[in-house]
């Protein structure tokens, strides 16, 4: 059986400050830089999200494009977009995990990887928070093979 990897991509713009309340003022400034400033800053971030799954017979699809555009409204897009992911995701709230491009990869990743439909395998996110940056995830592990 044919093995496909399809990769869906998604956008949402969101802001986030990277600040330790434990730190000095003087200690976040000189670690973070501009990502500590007070009111935060933003980006239009892109996801990149490849699963993989069989090719079906009947259909040549590997995955419902439609179940996967769903999970992603729900998961990404509608808590992600046009949000301050500081205030607005509670892992992300002062004292909590610091919204680095990593981090946020990691906690997509601990959302979607139990709705992927039967059959049908998260193999990589990949966040681009813009032109220069990305990162990539697989699970916290080194890169998996989809067998099939």
């Amino acid at each position: 059986m044919a093995i496909a990897y399809l990769t869906r991509r998604v956008g949402f713009s969101a802001a986030h400050r990277y600040h330790r309340p434990d730190w000095s003022a003087e200690r976040n400034r000189h670690v973070f830089g501009a990502c500590n400033n007070p009111a935060g800053h933003g980006h239009n971030y892109v996801l990149d999200v490849t699963v993989c799954a069989p090719i079906a017979a009947d259909t040549g699809f590997s995955v419902d494009l439609g179940s996967l555009d769903a999970i992603l409204e729900e998961e990404v897009k509608g808590p992600l977009d046009h949000q301050h992911i500081n205030h607005a995701i509670a892992e992300f709230a002062d004292g909590g995990l610091i919204p680095t491009c990593e981090n946020v990869v990691a906690w997509i990743w601990a959302r979607i990887v139990g709705r992927m439909p039967d059959g049908v395998a998260l193999h990589r996110l990949r966040l681009h928070e813009d032109d220069r940056l990305s990162v990539d995830y697989f699970g916290g592990g080194r890169e998996p093979v989809c067998n099939d």
